[in-house]
């Protein structure tokens, strides 16, 4: 297509990984073994909460929704990325590249507030135990995965239609493995002005609020239980805090680190790892660190396999 005398772009070209040739067959095996966990895990997850009647909790509620939003976070950009790594020329369609954008936003928005929710089950539940069943009621779950829905959908829409208005003339390569939103705006011949406003202000309503909201939750759990004078109260506060802060951490830093606080000496080389931390390794480890380490998850799963080998073996 041609509008004056620029070209616009039609499709973009992922550079992907900087792997070298002859390792990309052992970095496709693992990126494959890495997605394939995820999937299993998270989907393992769901269903074990599916199946067993004691896990329909407000917290194993918000579990499964979790990992149904890091499943399809995952299968986003991992498929696309496994694709290129086995093609000649790794290229993505214009629309196809919106389209990945905005569904990347709207399932790392969701992440975002379901950890929102789940660090507010937990507060509720630790600090006040008596109050548990009738705050969290099922009417406000819903309301709160509802609103993470509608909120997400909006933000990642905005910023797609945003995108949308802008021109790509004659680079049409992104330094990176998906169609990041930040390469996209470097490569566009249009003032992104606009757009750069929109990031850093819907920025800090989604990102920066929601994280301090979680840093207040377990900041508070973690006073509550250290009021008890014990030894079994302080290792509570730490199985209870953790493991969550890890993945909150990992996941929240290298987002407000790429994306609030972005730095001219960030090599691509760097970008493009602080992303594959919080789009590839996050959503792997969270079906062990907020579930599969979890006593009622494993009995669920124990008694699960337990009767499917009672009725094979009759």
């Amino acid at each position: 297509m041609k509008m004056g005398n620029q070209s616009i772009v039609s499709e973009f070209l992922l550079l992907g990984l900087p792997i070298e040739p002859d390792q990309r067959d052992l970095f496709y095996a693992l990126f494959l073994a890495m997605y394939l966990t995820t999937v299993l895990g998270n989907l393992l997850i769901i269903l074990l909460i599916h199946w067993d009647s004691h896990l329909h909790t407000p917290m194993y509620f918000f579990l499964s929704n979790l990992s149904f939003s890091d499943l399809c976070f995952s299968s986003v950009m991992m498929p696309e990325l496994l694709q290129n790594m086995q093609s000649q020329v790794p290229s993505i369609p214009y629309s196809g590249c919106l389209t990945q954008m905005y569904f990347f936003l709207l399932f790392a928005d969701l992440e975002s507030f379901l950890l929102v929710a789940m660090a507010y089950d937990r507060y509720v539940a630790i600090c006040f135990p008596l109050h548990y069943t009738t705050i969290m009621s099922p009417k406000l779950c819903f309301s709160l995965v509802a609103l993470s829905w509608v909120l997400t959908t909006f933000h990642a829409l905005l910023h797609t239609l945003l995108m949308a208005r802008l021109c790509f003339c004659a680079d049409n390569v992104i330094p990176h493995f998906f169609c990041d939103m930040s390469a996209l705006l470097k490569l566009s011949c249009s003032d992104t002005r606009v757009n750069e406003l929109v990031i850093y202000f819907m920025g800090g309503l989604i990102l920066v609020i929601p994280f301090l909201l979680i840093i207040t939750s377990y900041a508070r759990i973690l006073f509550s239980i250290l009021k008890v004078p014990s030894s079994g109260g302080i290792r509570k506060a730490f199985s209870t805090c953790g493991s969550h802060l890890s993945v909150v951490s990992l996941f929240y830093g290298t987002v407000i680190a790429l994306y609030l606080c972005p730095s001219d000496n960030n090599s691509t080389v760097k970008e493009t790892v602080m992303s594959m931390m919080y789009t590839v390794v996050t959503p792997m480890l969270n079906p062990f660190i907020y579930s599969l380490r979890n006593r009622d998850m494993k009995g669920t799963l124990g008694r699960v396999f337990c009767k499917k080998i009672f009725f094979l073996l009759i």
